[in-house]
């Protein structure tokens, strides 16, 4: 059994897509970061980082913070969605760190420039929604060339979906000029939507 605390958040139903997709059985613990949640020491004690999500895997005694982290973790745990060796696994993890380091902070920052902040600064406006536009032609050239990410469906893919779902459209129609047209981007995320278990993660936590 796992313990899931999470978020309504890209980065939280990163790993409860992730273990719907592995069917392992998992206990979901809402951490309202809202009201502030994340920082309580019983979480801080499970995350020092006061981030979402986290879990503690009880069959093997391991709590683990850190959305990237938790999805390797998993695949390795159940033998799903990375390969055994290289090159196979190599790519994916290329994708996957692509992701961490690049996809998930450059939207992040365009969500909160755009929709979030109190004050509306062209320059950070512009800034970040042209370097996620930028990602998003990086990603339709990948998959011009592969189905998914790195070749066959992956945690690079599960780790990229619930982002480029929630922010695809925005950037998209603010910097058409760069991304282009993102037919490869649309195939993809078409294809993700639709199946079971990413229905079931993206509806996770249910508040």
């Amino acid at each position: 059994m796992i313990d899931l605390y999470t978020w309504t958040t890209p980065n939280g139903r990163k790993v409860s897509v992730m273990l719907e997709e592995c069917a392992l059985p998992y206990t979901v613990h809402p951490v309202n970061i809202r009201e502030g949640a994340q920082f309580k020491p019983e979480f801080v004690k499970i995350c020092p980082n006061s981030k979402i999500p986290a879990i503690v895997d009880r069959e093997s005694g391991l709590s683990m913070f850190e959305s990237g982290a938790i999805l390797l973790h998993l695949a390795e745990k159940t033998g799903k969605f990375i390969p055994k060796t290289d090159p196979g696994r190599a790519k994916v993890l290329e994708w996957l760190f692509w992701q961490m380091a690049n996809v998930g902070p450059m939207l992040g920052q365009t969500n909160h420039f755009v929709n979030a902040a109190a004050e509306k600064i062209p320059y950070a406006i512009d800034r970040y929604m042209t370097e996620s536009a930028r990602l998003i032609k990086v990603m339709d050239e990948q998959l011009a060339r592969t189905e998914y990410l790195a070749g066959d469906y992956s945690i690079a893919d599960i780790a990229t979906y619930p982002w480029i779902s929630a922010a695809y459209g925005l950037v998209k129609n603010a910097k058409a000029d760069v991304t282009g047209e993102a037919k490869n981007v649309e195939r993809w995320v078409t294809a993700i939507a639709a199946r079971p278990a990413v229905v079931k993660g993206m509806a996770v936590p249910k508040i």
